[in-house]
């Protein structure tokens, strides 16, 4: 997998110390961080204490803080999203930590017809600062079960915010703006990613806004956007395009899905006229879809060509590693389908 360029925080500012961090470390760093800032910050879950997290995202953190911070739960994600979400509705801001995303759907009313609703049914009176996170994607070969992308439902209810970090600066950034935010926020990571390396910002207000995009490439022929580890593929995508067919490609990090950045994506569209949309989500009802929408409406005049997309196939996740390859996006697939347009 490419590194991404390193534009945006190789800062010539002598005060911001960058450090090569994993994008497993990044997250740690950014929640540890915000512990250290907060005591009202409390990180609960599966094994997330004695254990270190399942993918040793909080390694040292009990050492630090202790067990009244950083809680080991019950195997039971109805329960202990249901008393985080009874803590963040009386001051606290708890991060809960899922095993895989895939485990959300027995807290879903927790998450989706609780938390989501709280804020909105007090009149403004209560807020839910609360973040679920946890990796959520396919390419791991652990089947059906274990492989849901669920930002697209996710990002259909009203309340929810929903990130999806494809870098180690993203991660460490967009976690601790979720933490200080006084809403709900699934924050969706991914298990290919979290030996992800590069340059993190060592500054304890590193902060990255949710709802803004990036431009991660720079271009004029195509639009390439998509978000979490797609963005790599569709980074490998640009360069061969532009290595083998001298086609300028330019490729948009969404960062999050709700709030969208709608601004940057339709001012990328009507400079390239042209778009391809990229994800590891389910094509029925995805996000890919909304931002179909949006494009037509907002810069159809633009549009030189179809809309182009490429998805996951819309079957259960195989278990099977020759399989489930052929049901995710590739380089391949995003050459074919921007060749296709241009």
């Amino acid at each position: 997998m490419k590194k991404f360029q390193r534009g945006e925080f190789s800062s010539n500012n002598p005060k911001i110390t960058m450090s090569i961090l994993s994008y497993r470390e990044a997250l740690n760093q950014g929640i540890a961080e915000e512990l250290e800032r907060d005591s009202n910050v409390v990180l609960m879950g599966e094994e997330v204490a004695q254990f270190k997290g399942s993918y040793k995202v909080s390694e040292g953190l009990l050492e630090k803080f202790g067990p009244s911070r950083i809680i080991d739960t019950p195997i039971s994600e109805a329960a202990f999203s249901g008393l985080a979400v009874g803590a963040s509705m009386l001051g606290m801001r708890p991060v809960v930590e899922f095993m895989f995303w895939s485990f959300c759907y027995v807290a879903f009313d927790q998450i989706f017809n609780n938390a989501a609703n709280v804020r909105y049914m007090s009149g403004g009176l209560i807020n839910v600062p609360i973040v679920f996170r946890g990796p959520a994607n396919g390419g791991t070969n652990v089947g059906a079960t274990h492989s849901h992308t669920p930002e697209n439902f996710a990002a259909n209810t009203p309340g929810i915010k929903v990130v999806c970090p494809s870098t180690p600066a993203d991660a460490k950034g967009l976690i601790k703006s979720s933490i200080r935010d006084n809403d709900p926020v699934c924050f969706m990571e991914n298990t290919i990613l979290y030996n992800l390396k590069d340059d993190v910002p060592e500054d304890e207000d590193f902060l990255i806004p949710l709802g803004k995009a990036k431009v991660v490439l720079e271009g004029k022929d195509i639009s390439i956007i998509a978000h979490g580890k797609a963005v790599h593929t569709a980074i490998e995508a640009a360069e061969e395009l532009s290595e083998k067919h001298n086609i300028s490609a330019e490729v948009v990090d969404l960062r999050s899905i709700r709030p969208l950045d709608q601004e940057t994506i339709i001012r990328s569209v009507k400079k390239t006229n042209r778009a391809l949309l990229v994800e590891e989500n389910k094509p029925f009802c995805g996000v890919d879809a909304q931002i179909c929408f949006l494009i037509q409406d907002q810069a159809f005049d633009y549009l030189d060509a179809p809309i182009g997309r490429v998805s996951a196939v819309d079957a259960p996740q195989a278990y099977s590693k020759s399989l489930e390859t052929l049901q995710l996006p590739t380089k391949e697939k995003v050459l074919k389908a921007a060749l296709k347009i241009l």
